[in-house]
């Protein structure tokens, strides 16, 4: 016995017992995030998005990928898959804090759509 969830029955019942409040909670949460798309909360509601948002993906990482078990290597590649998605978001914001403004002398800007050439045209 390891503690990972072996000697657990695996019945068909167990499993709906499992999976049906989860789901629930993920509905609900679904919901939740429709209604309130609609609701007007100003800078708020990007918080309460990206909160609801969390609470998903919460559910889905201790329930669906079982992270709730005491597996040390499960949780150790959570772990470094979390750390690699948090470096490449460094690595976005860091470019796009880093780029030129478009009012800046020489950046070259596509132009609108009614003046676009024909095709075989350059745009710029």
């Amino acid at each position: 016995m390891t503690g990972l969830g072996e000697d657990v029955p695996q019945t068909a019942g167990a499993i709906w017992r499992r999976t049906v409040p989860v789901w629930a909670g993920l509905t609900a949460l679904l919901v939740a995030t429709l209604s309130l798309a609609y609701v007007p909360m100003g800078r708020f509601g990007i918080v309460v998005s990206l909160g609801i948002a969390a609470a998903k993906a919460g559910l889905v990482v201790v329930f669906f990928m079982q992270l709730r078990k005491p597996d040390p290597l499960l949780r150790l590649t959570a772990f470094a898959s979390l750390i690699f998605v948090a470096f490449l978001l460094t690595i976005i914001f860091a470019e796009v804090l880093t780029r030129a403004p478009p009012t800046r002398p020489g950046t070259v800007m596509p132009r609108s759509a009614p003046d676009m050439p024909g095709l075989g045209q350059r745009a710029f």
